[in-house]
């Protein structure tokens, strides 16, 4: 009975002490969950905290992901990037900024050139490479020291400006672009004269003159040309003139 007691006791003990074993155990891996709970989320602080500070200094590595970071959460994209000196989001930021600039300055140029005057523009007339003439090329160089619009097609007078039959634009030859010409930039119109028969109602034309166009209508003032040497066989009846163009164009300009 005694030796039986004995064991009872000491299996109950051991019952105890494996429970005592398996409780501390427990205990100490959620020690452990807790510890390491505790210790990531430091260092997660502590990287957001050196993501903050890289950001201000403006160091390259850690600064350009949180320039990216803040910019996609944020929205302050240009802030983001003046901060945190991000070369590669700062370069196209600057980028972008300086295209949009400039074609908007380059937009504004044109749009803002003002319609040439007769006093801005030197016109000179030269025959087409044919025989018999029926076609010549009026140029126009800008002279004014600055950019000027041509407007549509030069109006010709082949005589007296107040008896001279006007001479009508072939539509076809329209630019699709506004005709904008720099300081000593020349625009061309491709003027037809004649049918070039030899029983045609012809007059020699030694001077003709040539007027712009102004937004509102007819500009101001003329320019007298000189034509070449024998002067010019016109035919008033089919005259017919191109518009300013940068380049003569075939197809367009061939009439």
């Amino acid at each position: 009975m005694r030796h039986h007691h004995k064991n009872t006791v000491l299996a109950a003990a051991a019952l105890a002490a494996l429970s005592l074993g398996l409780t501390a155990c427990g205990g100490s891996d959620t020690g452990a969950k807790d510890a390491g709970s505790a210790s990531s989320a430091p260092r997660a602080s502590a990287g957001t905290g050196d993501g903050a500070t890289s950001a201000g200094s403006g160091q390259d590595a850690t600064g350009g992901s949180a320039t990216t970071t803040g910019g996609s959460e944020t929205g302050g994209s240009t802030t983001g990037g003046a901060s945190a000196g991000g070369s590669t989001g700062g370069g196209k930021g600057t980028n972008a900024s300086t295209a949009s600039t400039g074609s908007a300055t380059g937009g504004k140029t044109a749009a803002k050139a003002p319609a040439c005057a007769y006093g801005d523009v030197r016109v000179t007339v030269e025959k087409a490479d044919e025989v018999p003439t029926e076609h010549v090329v009026l140029t126009a160089t800008n002279v004014s020291g600055r950019s000027c619009t041509l407007l549509k097609h030069p109006l010709l007078a082949f005589g007296p400006i107040q008896t001279a039959k006007d001479v009508p634009a072939v539509e076809k030859s329209r630019s699709t672009v506004p005709v904008v010409i720099g300081n000593g930039d020349s625009a061309y119109a491709n003027v037809r004269i004649s049918l070039g028969g030899v029983h045609e109602e012809n007059k020699v034309v030694k001077e003709f003159t040539v007027n712009l166009f102004a937004p509102d209508g007819p500009a101001e003032g003329s320019v007298v040309v000189k034509a070449p040497a024998g002067g010019l066989a016109v035919n008033e009846a089919v005259a017919k003139t191109g518009y300013w163009t940068y380049e003569l164009r075939n197809g367009a300009d061939e009439f």
